[in-house]
């Protein structure tokens, strides 16, 4: 059990539950500053220490995190070239002065006043994303922060922070993050209300062009009249409306890289970037090949986590066949039920579908464009091949085998090909019936 606190020591609530209790959004974790405390006197009342590089602690009951009250200095490059300071006569302010935006720098205080020395209250009724001090230039990966709140919240950014968030690009800090870091927060803003509005941040200040490159050359390649980067935006709002899962939505991200031709980029580094080999359009066509590898290019380099990849991977290469699924023959049907290994994993064809159906409904500009006819096909179709008896056809493959003069050291590839000639067969003779 906790025992209290000395009567010096303040707590404070701080950060995102204030932010989105202002907002009339549903609270969620909520952080805690102590002010006037030291680690000693955490520990003597039942705290737990969780923090490596600045003393955090674990309330004992609720495991809430309770933060000392600190500053910090920039000592390095990097998200992570930083000291923090926290001794007990920080104040809330100074601690509140180090955050990254208004909005996220307010505190209530114990008697439930607002305390908001840098207008976020006012930032949040304008809609605007602004930095709380120059300080904010310091730390990378706030960039990506900023843009997943636009993402989040869909707010714009100030034009005096977006300013301070090219300057950090053309310093080139991107190129400290670590990749999985950065795909952490990329993640993050995909599975916002807007993961549109992401894209946008990172475009208005030159990261998305070093982070993604691949994508940021989308904006730009005509077909058809349109822009394949808004295609890419509209697809991304389209599957976060439907509350598709991440892999979902990071095929989203993707699957429109066939759409150039280029092998794939290395990462440039942001000095380099102005002299980068950028894609090319192909206009009206489309290069499955270049899409598949664009796609896997980017997962390997932000190390995306595999089901992401795969289902970027699948998308990159079936996802226009998928959305005209009833005018594929059935080997083309049997091939994407193969590749997306559905027979054992029938929720990657899930994705497959919806990823399509978002690639569908941002040709149609739609606010809704499932494709339940092509679902509900290749769902009959995985029927049909489940129901294909795999033990007999490998049993009378071998007993074939054994008759004839081929000996026993070739079964593997002859059951398979046995497998798919009746897979097929199978596949043929539904079409017809349902024709």
């Amino acid at each position: 059990m906790t025992r209290p606190l000395p009567q010096p020591v303040r707590i404070y609530r701080v950060g995102g539950s204030v932010r989105d209790e202002l907002l009339g959004l549903p609270a969620g974790d909520r952080d805690w500053v102590v002010v006037g405390a030291t680690p000693e006197i955490m520990l003597a009342s039942g705290y737990r220490p969780v923090g490596k590089d600045f003393p955090v602690f674990l309330h004992p009951e609720t495991q809430e995190e309770y933060a000392l009250a600190r500053t910090e200095r920039k000592h390095g490059r990097g998200y992570r070239g930083f000291e923090f300071f926290a001794t007990p006569d920080v104040s809330l302010e100074e601690d509140l002065a180090r955050r990254d935006l208004t909005i996220n720098a307010m505190a209530r205080a114990p008697d439930g006043g607002l305390i908001d020395p840098h207008g976020g209250e006012r930032d949040l009724q304008a809609g605007v994303l602004r930095h709380v001090s120059p300080a904010f230039a310091e730390d990378p990966l706030r960039v990506l922060r900023v843009a997943r709140f636009a993402a989040r919240f869909g707010f714009t950014i100030a034009d005096e922070t977006l300013a301070l968030m090219r300057e950090i690009v053309a310093r080139g800090e991107l190129d400290t993050l670590a990749p999985e870091r950065v795909f952490a927060e990329i993640a993050r803003g995909l599975n916002e209300a807007h993961p549109s509005r992401m894209l946008v941040a990172l475009r208005a200040c030159n990261a998305l062009g070093i982070l993604i490159p691949e994508v940021d050359a989308l904006y730009g390649v005509r077909s058809d009249d349109d822009d394949a980067g808004a295609y890419t935006e509209r697809a991304l709002d389209w599957s976060a409306q439907q509350r598709h899962p991440l892999p979902v939505r990071y095929a989203a991200l993707t699957q429109e890289l066939d759409r150039l031709t280029v092998a794939p980029l290395a990462k440039p580094s942001s000095r380099a970037m102005s002299s980068a080999r950028r894609p090319e359009p192909v206009g009206a066509q489309v290069s499955t090949r270049a899409g598949v590898a664009r796609a896997e290019a980017v997962s390997s380099r932000l190390k995306v986590p595999v089901d992401c990849r795969d289902a970027a991977r699948l998308a990159a290469r079936w996802h226009r066949k998928v959305a005209r699924a009833e005018t594929l023959p059935p080997a083309q049907l049997l091939d994407i039920i193969g590749d997306a290994d559905a027979l054992r994993r029938p929720e990657r064809l899930d994705a497959l579908v919806a990823a399509a159906s978002a690639h569908l409904a941002a040709a149609r500009g739609s606010a809704g464009a499932p494709l339940d006819g092509p679902a509900r096909l290749l769902q009959e179709a995985l029927t049909v091949v489940r129901n294909v008896d795999a033990a007999a056809i490998a049993k009378a493959t071998i007993a074939r085998a054994a008759r004839g003069s081929g000996g026993t050291g070739a079964h593997g590839e002859r059951i398979q090909s046995a497998l798919r000639d009746a897979r097929l067969a199978a596949l043929r003779a539904w079409k017809r019936r349902n024709a």
